[in-house]
């Protein structure tokens, strides 16, 4: 049997499963992906299933932050959602099974019983292995109406292989693993159990999931083998590190899914990179969808942890970026800008030693030529009022110098920026007298130009450029300043053209001395 079967020879069926109590990590997108391109290249399904049973760390907005996010970076799932909480009765129900079958016991260890092994271990400088006396013993001898659990009866001789398509065979020794509590006194299920019944009941195949659940795969075989159920097979995938190697954490900046779509990465840019991250194709880097749903194998994915780069993920977002239709660009503008508070963004605690991410320096940029502008909301009602033709006729030129989406944006707020422009320092030191000898002799050319198309507007500055002797830059820059606040912008030009001819000639008339 290859890894791209079902044991029955069918194709496989896979499941993400995050608990939601807080935003979809990055990390957790990976791993969606990683099954979801699994699924999709062997004609199987991909299912969800939300694991809510911590009532007390459920947040029902988390759950929509999660489904939005899987929606937005396209990872469309079978199906309606699995909630593991409403399956409680299930889990209560084979929980008492195993325990007909001789697979589980009842455990009256108290709190206090407990706690003297944990100490003990912590003596003798060991690992924490509960061992209860109820194993073996008749639960008749217990104290009446006596709160207990059930503890799966794991064997403690031999040792428990998990067959790994990442990790390789993972031996565990059984004498070090504990008889788990499968059932808590309040008559509620643990995880580890709740995990193995949906698994079960979904029809699971294939497991992959973070590394960091490998020994919860030990326990969980236990309970599939003490069920006399298939064990499906694992693919145990590596963690996300940040540059430095460390576990990817707040200090190495965006975590949450969300976050990136804030700052303007294009979700087809962000699976290509997130699936780089532990699994490559030869030396190819810039990989569709389509051909990572054909190449994309489980026993290809690297042990090792990823290390996440910013800079390549620009870069390849950037690539994304100038090769995307004009429309779907503004059509992603348009879908990102409800996302945004500038406010919040502004609020948020910046690495003076890190790069400034792109959605709060697009958010300081708003502050400062737009100041009465709080939201994307408000900003998309300003390209709305000018009309959005305008920016889709910036994205040729804007697209070929940004990165992300927030950066295209905060080269586009000239467009709709507050009159009289407020010139930044650069811009301000370029308005000096010699500028505006330059603007003065302009304004009347251009009143006079009866063709407002960026190539005639350079052959008419380009005129009279030859005709004074001057060096095209230094008539540029003074109309850059004047026209956008800024020294660095699109092509003047082009500006110039998307403004329009009576947007031009009233911000340049906003500079006269």
């Amino acid at each position: 049997m290859t890894n791209t079967e079902r044991r029955d020879g069918g194709a496989p069926v896979v499941r993400f499963a995050p608990s939601p109590t807080g935003y979809l990590h990055i990390g957790g997108g990976r791993t969606a992906l990683f099954n979801w391109l699994y699924a999709k290249g062997r004609g199987g399904k991909y299912l969800l299933r939300i694991e809510d049973t911590d009532r007390e760390r459920n947040n029902p907005e988390a759950v929509a932050a999660i489904l939005e996010g899987l929606r937005w970076l396209g990872l469309d799932w079978e199906g309606e959602p699995v909630s593991q909480f409403s399956r409680a009765d299930r889990h209560r129900e084979v929980a008492l099974a195993l325990l007909e079958r001789g697979g589980a016991y009842r455990c009256y260890m108290t709190a206090e019983e407990i706690d003297a092994q944990r100490r003990a271990a912590e003596a003798a400088k060991q690992p924490l292995t509960i061992r209860s006396p109820w194993r073996d013993r008749d639960p008749s001898e217990a104290p009446a109406g006596a709160p207990h659990t059930i503890r799966l009866k794991a064997p403690r001789e031999g040792e428990t292989v998990v067959n790994d398509h990442v990790q390789g065979r993972v031996v565990f020794q059984n004498k070090e693993l504990d008889d788990l509590i499968i059932l808590r006194s309040d008559g509620n299920p643990t995880y580890n159990l709740a995990v193995v019944i949906d698994d079960h009941d979904m029809g699971v195949t294939h497991v992959i999931r973070g590394v960091d659940h490998l020994t919860n795969a030990a326990r969980q075989t236990q309970i599939y083998l003490g069920m006399g159920w298939n064990v499906p097979d694992w693919a145990h995938v590596p963690l996300i590190h940040g540059a430095d190697g460390a576990k990817l954490s707040k200090r190495h900046g965006a975590q949450g899914v969300e976050e990136y779509r804030a700052m303007g990465y294009l979700p087809v840019a962000l699976r290509n990179y997130l699936v780089r991250l532990g699994w490559s194709h030869g030396d190819d880097e810039i990989i569709s969808t389509e051909d990572l749903i054909r190449w994309f194998d489980i026993d290809d994915i690297n042990k090792s942890a990823a290390r996440f780069d910013f800079k390549k993920l620009d870069d390849l977002n950037g690539h994304y970026i100038r090769n995307a239709a004009d429309s779907d660009l503004l059509a992603g503008i348009k879908e990102l800008l409800p996302h945004l508070d500038f406010a919040a963004l502004r609020a948020l605690p910046v690495d003076p030693k890190a790069p400034v991410r792109s959605d709060i320096a697009l958010a300081r940029e708003v502050e400062s030529q737009i100041p009465g502008v709080a939201t994307g909301a408000e900003l998309a009602a300003r390209f709305e009022s000018k009309g959005w033709d305008a920016l889709l006729a910036a994205i040729p030129s804007l697209k070929e110098r940004a990165k992300t989406l927030a950066e295209l944006l905060s080269q586009a707020l000239f467009i709709v920026a507050d009159r009289p422009l407020s010139l930044d320092d650069k811009a301000k030191k370029l308005m000096d007298a010699d500028a505006h000898v330059i603007l003065d002799a302009l304004r009347p050319r251009l009143e006079a130009s009866t063709e407002w198309t960026a190539s005639a507007l350079e052959a008419l500055v380009r005129s009279y450029v030859e005709e004074t002797g001057a060096k095209l830059g230094k008539v540029a820059q003074p109309l850059r300043s004047a026209l956008t606040g800024r020294t660095v912008s699109p092509p003047v030009f082009d500006v110039m053209s998307v403004l329009g001819k009576d947007e031009t000639l009233a911000r340049l008339a906003d500079q006269k001395p």
